[in-house]
This record gives C-alpha cells, structure tokens and sequence, in this order.
C-alpha cells in the first residue's frame, strides 16, 4: 500500500475534509497523521496516511498510534469529570479533603477545581528535577504537596504543562485506590474499545509512530521568555526523543504521556459531545458532562503567555474563535488536537508525528476542523 495515498472513509458531504487531509500529507506539512469526526455518536470521518516514521520505512496504519503530548490532559479530565459524576469526587473541595500531604506550605485552601483549571499556582517543581524522576510517581507527587505555589491559587491561570497529571492524577489515586491511568483503562477505554493508553504496555510499541521535533530553535525551550515558563519547560528539559523510550511510553503521565490515535481520542469524547453516552452505553449523566463548560478562570496565562479560558479540563470557546459556544478543546505539543462541540454534538481530532512549533495545536489541526464545520453548515 503506498504510504502518499488516504486510508479511510469519509461520508460523500465531507468530502473537502478528506481533500484538506491529502492537502496536507502532499505539501508535507505532515509526514504521517490520522484524523477522526464523530456526529451524533457515529463516526462520519475515519482516516490516516503518511509515514510512521521520519526515514519513511514504515506506512501510518490504521492501528498506527503516538504520544499526543498535552492532549492527553482531555483523557486526565475525562476521568475526574466521570469520578465527579458520580459523587466521588468534589470539584469545589480543598485538594487535601483527599490529600492532606498537599496542605502543605499555605496551600490548604487550594480546590481541585483549581488543579483542573491550570490555576493552583503549580505549573512547574521548585526543586530541580531529572527527566527521569517523571517516572517516580510518588518523589514527582510529593514535591508538589510539599511547595507553597508561585502565585495565588484561583488568580490566574498558568498551563501546567506537566505538574496538571500528577496533581489530578493523585487525586483520583487517593479516592479510588488505583492510578489515573487504570480508571481511565478500566472504566472509559475498554468499554469503549478505545486504542488510547496512559502507561502503554511494551506489546504496543511496535505501533507507535516516532514523533518527529519541531525544528532547532522552535521548542517550547527555546520560546520561555519568564522565569515561569523556563522552569515549566526545562525542569526536567522536554527531550522529544525520550517519547521513543520504553520509560516515557510505559510510565503513567497524565498530562502528556498519552499514546493514541484520532479514531480513539474522538471515539472516547463522543461521551462529552452526546450528553454522557457513547456507543450506547451511557457513562455520565449530561450535567456531568457540561460540568466541563464551566468557567473557571479566565486571561492572560503565565505560562503559555497568550489569552486563556479554562473550564473544567478543558480550554473553552471565547480564548480562540468557534463557531459554536458550548465546544471544549485542548490540544498537544507539537500539534494534536480534539474539539468537543456540545452544540453540533460532535468530535474532531487530529494525531499526527510531524511536531510544529506550538504547544496547543496548530493551522493543520484547525484547517480540518473548519472543513467539518463548513460541509455540516452546508447539510
């Protein structure tokens, strides 16, 4: 099969979508990539093509699957927001009603709402970390319940890029007895027959496709201006590399450890697009879901250093434009991207290995999505 032709399907009114995808694989904006649409629950576009490698020795498959960086956050909330659903877990208590470790350092008032929200005041360690202290749960846990915040809990948002999976993740640990990534397996990817994993198993690795940096001089790095965001993107360094590794694949990191596709991340947030039911069965009530609409915070971020709207989990529509209000989205280093749009009752999602210089998605991403956006404006 030659790797330069679309595989897939697409329904014949979304035709411009699959075109835009081509578009992209032909002008080499993307090496190898996959994306997918549901509408109404059914998936309506399904496809992928390219290379799963940067040699161009290996075809993007159908199961072909990659470390999604930040997109990964949308699996972590998704869980949290199932967990609160079903009176778990309360977005408005203290953190340490769950975790009184966290109380440290004036942090006792701090919400979980806050860590979903990227504005707990924890976007990075204050302790020098080695990358591969990422893999040591409890050591990258326990420094954060220990240090005070660098700014004032609720104020302002502050991405954090990866502090946000530990923080939400021992949440979820401490109510459930289990890891963030094993609810998420157990009680939303395996009902759902979804190929996305937080810790993939070593029988996975040979599908995973090789993320490809972004070009010298363009990392989240070498764009930190403030002492904020050189600590969120250098304490540990983020060394794309170490995304080939068996450490970072099996290692649960919650925020930006995810190895998936755009069939899976669009098939597991038809829950949030269709009122808390996918693939006829329902896993949330549709106020649970909605609960992510909420606005949390809102401004200038300290971190990504650009307008921001937080939700619960998720960026919402005002921060960039949409078409629709009630749509969440986040997207991933390099270029991953989902959109959940409430209002059209639909996903779109985007997964591919050539990284661009971005931390929350990209014009490949957005081109796509506004095809869709367009053909069903058009029914």
């Amino acid at each position: 099969m030659a790797s330069d032709t679309v595989d897939g399907f697409t329904q014949d009114r979304f035709a411009p979508v699959r075109e835009a995808f081509a578009a992209n694989l032909a002008s080499g904006a993307d090496v190898g990539a996959s994306f997918c649409a549901t509408l109404e629950g059914e998936t309506v576009v399904d496809l992928w093509g390219g290379w799963a490698d940067e040699e161009r020795t290996r075809p993007w498959a159908r199961d072909t699957i990659v470390n999604v960086y930040s997109t990964t956050k949308t699996m972590t909330a998704l869980t949290a927001l199932l967990l609160a659903d079903r009176g778990e877990l309360d977005f408005d208590a203290p953190v340490a009603r769950y975790w009184p470790q966290f109380a440290a350092a004036g942090k006792q008032d701090v919400k979980v709402s806050h860590l979903m929200s990227h504005s707990a005041g924890l976007s990075g360690w204050k302790e020098p970390l080695a990358k591969d202290d990422l893999y040591d749960w409890e050591k990258a846990t326990a420094l954060l319940a220990a240090q005070a915040p660098y700014w004032e809990p609720g104020t302002a948002p502050g991405y954090h890029a990866l502090t946000q999976g530990y923080l939400v993740g021992e949440v979820v640990r401490r109510i459930t007895g289990k890891s963030l990534g094993t609810v998420f397996r157990e009680e939303i990817a395996e009902p759902l027959g979804a190929d996305f994993h937080i810790g993939l198993p070593a029988s996975e690795d040979d599908r995973v496709a090789h993320l490809i940096p972004p070009p010298p001089g363009a990392s989240i790095a070498d764009r930190s201006e403030s002492e904020l965001q050189k600590n969120m993107a250098s304490n540990p360094p983020i060394d794309v590399a170490e995304t080939r590794t068996r450490a970072w694949r099996g290692a649960e990191i919650p925020a930006a450890g995810g190895t998936g596709n755009a069939r899976s991340v669009a098939q597991v947030h038809a829950i949030l697009a269709n009122g808390g039911v996918a693939q006829g069965k329902r896993f949330m009530s549709e106020a649970g879901c909605r609960k992510a609409l909420e606005v949390q915070v809102e401004g200038q971020d300290l971190i990504l250093g650009m307008p921001a709207r937080f939700g619960m989990g998720f960026g919402l529509a005002g921060a960039m434009p949409l078409p629709n209000p009630n749509t969440i989205f986040w997207g991933g280093y390099g270029g991953s991207l989902v959109i959940i749009d409430m209002d059209a009752r639909t996903t779109f999602a985007y997964a591919m290995n050539k990284m661009a210089p971005t931390t929350t998605g990209d014009m490949r991403a957005f081109g796509l999505a506004m095809a869709m956006w367009s053909a069903m404006d058009a029914i």
